[in-house]
């Protein structure tokens, strides 16, 4: 399995000065334009960017999305493909299937598990997952794969994946989260954190907490709404930019390309 090293997300080799964004999936390039072409901002802090054409990639190469991908790609960013696990109930050839196609049509550079499970129960399963698709991904110059479990799962996941989300949720919660213990076992870069509702008048402490949780890459915005999104008929507070997005670019610092 590849590691995230400090050359390859930004993180500075001590730890969590260095944070960088990991953007979970705007909304379809058509309705979130603005959105997409920020991610090819010079200088921006950002790990990757996740692309979810119909939650996962539709049944056809969509244009739109095709453009998005290759601009991103074009500027260095990290594109990853988006998978639903749902909690480990999801049939093993769908998801490869959607691999496959994510590679095929938009050229990914790695994937994003959402709704991973989280038990140990489950880890084998999952290990068959990502052991597949480090096989369907051999061609993509170590691709990238991250976990998207929401909060903290047992240990052993940790070695199956190039990093977990162990924090997805609202800053009512997150502002009084506690930091699994194993965690400390590794490096920031191995942990995402994905917070939405953060006010602007508490982005300094957000930061803190990502820091001190040791966390390396993350994702706050001041929407709201269920993280599940068209799931749910609700707003995806993950779909557009956050008000301050300016700010939170210039608090974090241009990223090492610049």
């Amino acid at each position: 399995m590849p590691h995230l090293t400090s050359r390859d997300t930004g993180i500075s080799a001590t730890g969590a000065e260095r944070l960088g964004f990991g953007v979970p999936g705007y909304a379809h390039p058509l309705l979130a334009p603005v959105e997409w072409a920020e991610l090819t901002r010079p200088g921006t802090p950002l790990h990757w960017a996740v692309l979810n054409v119909a939650d996962g990639p539709g049944t056809r190469p969509d244009p739109h999305c095709l453009e998005a991908a290759g601009r991103l790609r074009n500027a260095g960013v990290r594109v990853l493909g988006h998978l639903d696990l749902r909690h480990g109930s999801r049939p093993f050839a769908e998801i490869v299937s959607d691999a496959h196609r994510f590679l095929d049509w938009y050229r990914v550079d790695g994937y994003l598990l959402d709704r991973c499970p989280t038990d140990r129960a489950d880890l084998a399963g999952v290990r068959r997952v990502t052991a597949t698709l480090e096989v369907v991904l051999e061609h993509a110059d170590g691709g990238h794969l991250v976990l998207g479990h929401g909060r903290h799962p047992c240990p052993g996941y940790a070695e199956i994946a190039d990093q977990l989300v162990t924090f997805s949720g609202p800053w009512a919660e997150y502002r009084w989260s506690q930091v699994a213990e194993w965690t400390a076992d590794h490096p920031p870069e191995r942990f995402v954190h994905l917070v939405h509702g953060v006010p602007r008048t508490h982005l300094d402490e957000a930061m803190r907490i990502a820091r001190w949780q040791g966390a390396g890459t993350i994702f706050f915005t001041d929407r709201t709404g269920d993280r599940a999104g068209g799931r749910t008929g609700q707003t995806n507070p993950f779909a557009a930019l956050p008000g301050y997005w300016d700010e939170i670019v210039s608090q974090i610092g241009p990223g090492v390309s610049e």
